[in-house]
């Protein structure tokens, strides 16, 4: 299967709603998921595995972006275990470090569509 733009734009939507619902968690909105933050359960992830690994699961983008959301995913659960022991403020200006990791993965999904 050839990956093509509409892919990128849902693998793109797939970061954002991570995003969102951790967001969701530090503004007290939802009970915090252990799944949150698997990498195995993370829409993003799933579709790495899934759709990408299989034929270019060997290249440097595909790799650096595998390694670039296992650390947004445990920077995201590091702000949620702020967040459960009442540092509020803190967990939550600890998202500019995820939006960080998130600018990553939006070069490194580019890279990674410049090779398809």
């Amino acid at each position: 299967m050839e990956l093509n733009s509409l892919d990128f734009q849902q693998a793109r939507i797939k970061q954002v709603l991570f995003k969102s619902r951790l967001r969701s968690v530090l503004y007290g909105v939802r009970e915090p998921d252990p799944s949150l933050f698997s990498m195995a359960d993370n829409p993003l992830g799933v579709w790495l595995k899934a759709t990408v690994k299989p034929h270019y699961g060997t290249t440097l983008p595909y790799q650096r972006l595998e390694q670039e959301l296992q650390r947004m995913l445990t920077t995201g659960q590091g702000l949620v275990q702020q967040y459960q022991k009442g540092h509020l403020e803190e967990s939550r200006a600890g998202l500019e470090r995820l939006d960080a990791h998130a600018a990553r993965i939006e070069n490194l999904l580019q890279d990674l569509e410049q090779l398809v």
